[in-house]
């Protein structure tokens, strides 16, 4: 069997560069040498593109600039003619802005080039929780109460409480990894956690706060996309930070899979299918709810390129459901590939359509 040639395209403009550094090595350490060969592709914090020899790729830091020196910089058009010409597959391993919200999905789409993950639509409401959040409360998905507020408004912590209560998060509308999020419990916090919020986004979300469990699934496919095992989260303290997730080893624990009753389970699975949907995304997702106490559960994002390294818990709740993490590598392009030539038969017709209408 002929090698497929993948691209793995990591790094970026994005405040989460190290995650996607991370998850990328570990993409690298997993993949099948013998059905793959790879390239690595580095995008620096000033968005040129860096091609990286294979034995860079086993050095422990890959976040030194230094190590972007060792070769040219160049920008998206000298990459396309330089790296990409017989690429089969590119795996975008980027979270965040500039990586996780359609902008990379979009140059590889006019590319032509297969590109594993959800397409330019999905990856943009997925990015964009102000968006995400009224699409699912469209479609009658329960989430919790929230506000969206731009830079130039100025609300006062009486006036966010008077609708969402004492305790709420504020977070910027478009950024993971919980960056700028805080949890604000009295009007002496409110300041600080509005500012902290701005520094990443010109638009923030400010939510109700819910007293929860916190719950996770997978979604993988295309038409008839399989959910996972849900998985539960039990952060050490009240707020998931960026520190706990990836920092602090003993920031947060996960019961893998949770325990939740047969009926709960199939609820849970069932939405999770139904917000995959609901926000025109496809390939991949990890689903993140709240359930409280009375058993009700409520949607709190989904993350179109969650964490990808052998424990973040997109590959480990598939894992635990019977996919390890090669095989859900191999799966991931497969369904690239495969929605690629989807789009190719479509254009054909397309184009045979406007031929004809034109002769006439």
């Amino acid at each position: 069997m002929k090698k497929k040639k993948l691209a793995l395209v990591f790094g970026g403009k994005s405040a989460e560069y190290e995650i996607s550094i991370r998850s990328a090595r570990s993409i690298f350490h997993a993949i099948d040498r013998d059905k793959f060969d790879l390239i690595f592709i580095a995008i620096d914090l000033s968005g040129k593109w860096h091609h990286i020899p294979y034995e860079k790729m086993h050095e422990e830091d890959l976040s030194s600039l230094t190590l972007y020196e060792l070769s040219v910089g160049v920008d998206f058009f000298s990459a396309m003619q330089a790296y990409f010409r017989d690429v089969d597959v590119v795996f975008p391993v980027m979270h965040g802005p500039y990586g996780e919200d359609g902008s990379i999905q979009g140059l590889f789409h006019v590319a032509e080039i297969p590109c594993v993950g959800a397409k330019v639509i999905g990856s943009a409401i997925g990015m964009d929780k102000d968006v995400m959040k009224r699409l699912l409360k469209e479609a009658n998905i329960p989430i919790a109460e929230f506000m969206v507020f731009r830079k130039n408004q100025s609300p006062s912590y009486h006036d966010i409480s008077k609708v969402l209560g004492e305790q709420f998060f504020i977070k910027p509308a478009n950024m993971g990894s919980s960056l700028g999020l805080s949890l604000v419990k009295s009007e002496e916090e409110f300041a600080d956690a509005w500012q902290e919020a701005f520094l990443y986004d010109h638009k923030v979300v400010v939510e109700k706060r819910l007293y929860i469990r916190e719950i996770e699934c997978s979604v993988l496919g295309l038409d008839e996309p399989i959910v996972s095992l849900p998985g539960e989260l039990v952060p050490k303290s009240e707020v998931y930070s960026y520190h706990a997730k990836y920092i602090d080893p003993d920031g947060a624990r996960f019961i893998l899979p949770a325990e939740l009753s047969d009926s709960l389970l199939k609820r849970l699975q069932k939405m999770a299918i139904d917000v995959f949907k609901v926000l025109c995304t496809d390939s991949m997702a990890r689903i993140d709810f709240f359930i409280d106490s009375h058993d009700e559960i409520f949607v709190n994002e989904i993350n179109t390129i969650p964490g990808f390294t052998s424990i973040s818990l997109y590959p480990k709740l598939w894992e635990i459901s019977g996919i390890g993490y090669r095989q859900l590598i191999e799966n991931l392009i497969d369904i690239a590939i495969e929605r690629h030539e989807r789009g190719k038969s479509l254009q054909l017709e397309m184009r045979s359509l406007y031929v004809t209408t034109g002769s006439e």
